[in-house]
């Protein structure tokens, strides 16, 4: 996978965990170390749409 500048960029890493970058139009990516995995732009609308899809199913299987 090719490297952008965005990405490794520090100040778009909130304490070195979430990435947060509007510029970026990917709303996963991937982690810093890439063997990690991916995680979400959460300066991206679609994180939290996903995020609250998510939490819904959950709520729905314990109290539904």
């Amino acid at each position: 996978m090719k490297k952008d500048f965005q990405h490794d960029n520090p100040e778009n890493w909130k304490w070195g965990v979430f990435y947060s970058n509007r510029k970026d139009s990917r709303f996963i990516v991937p982690k810093q170390i890439e063997a990690l995995g991916w995680t979400l732009n959460f300066a991206h609308p679609i994180s939290y749409i996903l995020i609250a899809l998510i939490f819904a199913f959950v709520a729905y299987k314990i109290y539904g």
